[in-house]
């Protein structure tokens, strides 16, 4: 019976290409990252397989530190006791890599958000009590006048939803001292964005309108 090839294979075999294609192109590239990374930018996005960052803004090896997570969310700053995986990797981007800006970048068709948006009968989220409702109470505030205005359903109330959580990530970003120290010297720029899976089009956010607006 013919073996029926298992997702690891189809890892296994990327690596394959990857190692025999762009890897031997670009040999010297990677020989030099070997020694150290400088990225100019940080992008927070979500991990959902649909919006890969490297893919979506075309970059080499190196030219990106990546954080991704559900909703790309950014926490605000504490320092009560816990292990504060976006926080560690902000502070790693900006203190020490000295990356020049942070972009956060959401997108379309977000689970996240979508589970942030939506109640049962009850008042209950998606997987209420567990880690991602937890981790999505950072939209509840974001969340109100979202659904007062265009109820909890529909795609027009989900992309209100995802851009306004890009809002929720910034200006949490704004409540770390390293980004209250560098964002008025210039020394970091924060960006929002947002991917629309259904045209590919990528989205700019003019924080002084508040209004998204494709790229140019």
């Amino acid at each position: 019976m013919e073996h029926e090839a298992s997702p690891m294979d189809a890892l296994i075999a990327g690596y394959g290409r990857f190692r025999n294609g762009s890897y031997a192109a670009e040999h010297e590239r990677w020989a030099a990252l070997a020694e150290g990374q400088a990225p100019k930018t940080m992008v927070i996005s979500c991990s959902d397989s649909r919006v890969d960052p490297a893919q979506i803004f075309d970059v080499a090896p190196g030219e990106l530190f990546v954080v991704r997570n559900v909703a790309a969310l950014v926490p605000p700053f504490e320092t009560t006791p816990g292990q504060h995986g976006v926080s560690a990797a902000l502070e790693f981007a900006v203190q020490f890599l000295k990356v020049e800006q942070v972009v956060v970048m959401g997108h379309g068709m977000c689970g996240g958000c979508k589970a942030a948006l939506t109640q049962d009968l009850h008042g209950n989220r998606l997987g209420e009590g567990g880690f991602v409702a937890h981790w999505i109470e950072m939209l509840d505030d974001a969340r109100e006048p979202i659904a007062q205005e265009m109820g909890t359903t529909g795609r027009d109330a989900e992309r209100a939803m995802e851009m306004a959580a890009v809002k929720v990530s910034l200006a949490n970003l704004r409540t770390f001292p390293c980004i209250q120290e560098k964002e008025p010297s210039g020394e970091v720029t924060l960006r929002g964005a947002y991917f629309a899976i259904s045209d590919g089009v990528l989205h700019l956010l003019d924080e002084a309108s508040g209004m998204f607006s494709p790229a140019s």
